[in-house]
């Protein structure tokens, strides 16, 4: 397939209960990174278990692969996939202005909620057998139920009004995705960290992050070399490696 990322398999189901779940499955039998694309989903899931709720011309896909680096450094693509999904995005639409990215792993579009990545990985004694990544992009419609505090969602179509298929939209990103994984494993974290940046969401303006045991709120100061959230408040510099941020 011409544009297709030399190395990497590619899965199209029409249907599955959800593509996380086959990454699981097949994921140890893999030869080479594979995207697994599921046209329906019957039981779609975002972060911390929650339901993804997954209408009909949405675009669901988890990319399986078995990565030699350790744990703390393969969660670092979760950055690596936030970048490929605005590059997709800016390709399918020809703009970059609306386009940002919140911490830890959402893309935004016109300060709506328009994709989410979800990671998952597998192994033992501090070895990685397999990591997937997970993307859920709205590109038709949006969910009719949204936690309460969250970003809004929104659809590329309904932003846009580009009309874009699953299929098409992986065409899309697993080269983009390819490009910057090169990077990343060339370079490291420095140039994927300073890109990132540079489309952050609320960057130097307050934000709460909340964890199911606490909240914090401060300006959004940077996003550290280990991928972690600074936040600047009055009791000083605070450091936060997984949490729910909300504007």
């Amino acid at each position: 397939m011409s544009g297709w990322p030399s190395g990497y398999g590619r899965r199209i189901l029409a249907e599955v209960d959800s593509t996380m779940a086959e990454a699981a499955r097949v994921g140890p039998g893999l030869a080479g990174p594979t995207w697994i694309l599921g046209l329906r989903q019957t039981k779609g899931r975002g972060r911390r278990g929650r339901a993804w709720r997954d209408p009909e011309g949405n675009f669901a896909a988890t990319l399986v692969m078995r990565p030699s680096e350790p744990p703390e450094e393969v969660a670092l693509r979760s950055f690596v996939a936030a970048l490929a999904l605005y590059d997709a995005c800016v390709q399918a639409t020809g703009r970059a202005d609306g386009f940002s990215l919140k911490w830890p792993n959402d893309v935004l579009l016109n300060g709506g909620k328009l994709a989410g990545i979800l990671l998952e990985s597998a192994g033992q004694g501090g070895v990685i057998s397999h990591f997937a990544i997970g993307v859920g992009v709205n590109l038709r419609s949006v969910p009719e139920t949204v936690e309460d505090g969250a970003v809004a969602p929104v659809s590329l179509m309904g932003e846009t009004g580009v009309e874009i298929d699953p299929e098409g939209f992986l065409d899309l990103l697993a080269p983009a995705y390819a490009k910057r994984e090169e990077s990343f494993t060339t370079y490291g974290f420095a140039p994927i960290r300073e890109a990132w940046l540079a489309r952050a969401a609320r960057l130097g303006e307050v934000v709460t992050a909340r964890t199911s045991r606490d909240e914090t709120t401060g300006t959004f100061e940077t996003v550290d070399e280990a991928g972690n959230l600074v936040l600047s408040t009055a009791k000083g510099r605070v450091v936060i490696a997984a949490a729910d941020v909300f504007f």
